[in-house]
């Protein structure tokens, strides 16, 4: 999976888990604090990577990158989740504990940690 791709999924599950919008993203990999926003109403996700000037969208199964024109499964259980990127061809598996989203990428075998600021 692509870093932002990464951040984008950890953000909106967190936006689907917590039900608060997301503000912010903090990737702990990279050490940068990432422009994307996340709002869920209903069970319709809105965002916005102000990074990469690009929208997001989706539902509980699925996220839909407008600048990639890629789709991103999402398979909600609780604070856990799973999918499967498409443009990668990499599955991934996270998990939500307060404000950090911890995502497991199958592909590069690596835990990745995201500060979630929420409003």
């Amino acid at each position: 999976m692509s870093p932002h791709t990464r951040a984008i999924v950890a953000a909106a599950a967190h936006a689907f888990m917590v039900g608060r919008r997301v503000a912010g993203v903090h990737d702990h990999a990279s050490g940068q604090d990432l422009r994307i926003a996340a709002e869920v109403r209903g069970d319709k996700l809105q965002g916005m990577d102000g990074d990469r000037s690009s929208k997001f969208s989706g539902s509980r199964t699925e996220i839909y990158d407008s600048a990639d024109n890629a789709f991103v499964s999402l398979d909600i259980d609780g604070l856990n989740a799973h999918g499967f990127d498409r443009a990668s061809s990499s599955q991934y598996s996270l998990t939500v504990t307060d404000q950090v989203v911890q995502l497991y990428d199958h592909s590069a075998s690596v835990w990745f940690a995201f500060s979630i600021q929420v409003v």
